[in-house]
């Protein structure tokens, strides 16, 4: 089984729940959409990720997330947005909420 992008022990640690629970809920969950997809427009990555796409393209012209440009369209690989997701939640305090 390959090993998630994101630190899953530490998730279940913030949600106070069982590391192998949440393994199972993630294992047992219907993926959304098709994830077969390779480079996704920017609104499948916003909606991803859960942003608006107004914010994304912010992240795509400053060099935060990763796109290219093919013909006249804008593509995100879908890598970057498991890539940025983990760069934002590293970057993260958790301590720090208001």
């Amino acid at each position: 089984m390959p090993q998630p992008d994101l630190p899953i022990s530490q998730i279940a640690q913030l949600l106070e729940v069982p590391e192998d629970a949440l393994r199972t809920l993630m294992a047992d969950r219907r993926p959304a959409g098709d994830t077969t997809l390779v480079a996704l427009t920017v609104t499948e990555a916003a909606r991803r990720i859960g942003i608006g796409r107004t914010k994304l393209y912010e992240y795509v012209s400053s060099g935060e997330i990763a796109s290219v440009k093919i013909g006249s369209l804008r593509r995100i690989p879908s890598e970057a947005v498991n890539d940025f997701l983990a760069r934002r939640l590293s970057a993260t305090d958790f301590g720090a909420a208001a």
